[in-house]
């Protein structure tokens, strides 16, 4: 098995610094979604608000490729993976607590440490 591959350090950086991720699940082209996003560990993870059938995190599911836009606009193609460890998901509830702290956030923040979102915990890996 080859090694798990990991976003460059500057990607990372920007990842780690964006508020807000461009996600678009699948190959086929549309729009991008905005999400929140953290790195925990050197590692990009994700969390979907509204689990919908036509929503980003579900065509993960069927389709695991697709594409994240930083900051600068660029584009990366990425493979994402279900998250199972209760330790990555306490540390990414903890990172969401730490990344989003406004009073206006707080909702949110705890809105994600709910067991059906924290069960959504997507990992975003470059392919």
């Amino acid at each position: 098995m080859s090694p798990a591959r990991r976003f460059s350090k500057p990607v990372l950086e920007a990842l780690d610094a964006a508020r807000i991720l461009g996600v678009r699940a699948g190959l086929e082209p549309h729009r991008f979604t905005g999400v929140w996003v953290v790195v925990v560990d050197g590692r990009v993870f994700v969390r979907p608000w509204n689990d919908k059938p036509g929503g980003w995190h579900r065509a993960f599911l069927e389709e695991p490729r697709g594409t994240i836009q930083i900051p600068s606009g660029r584009e990366i193609p990425v493979r994402a993976r279900r998250t199972r460890s209760e330790r990555l998901m306490d540390a990414v509830d903890a990172e969401y607590a730490e990344k989003y702290p406004t009073p206006a956030s707080r909702k949110w923040v705890r809105g994600f440490a709910q067991p059906r979102r924290r069960a959504t915990t997507t990992e975003l890996v470059p392919r």
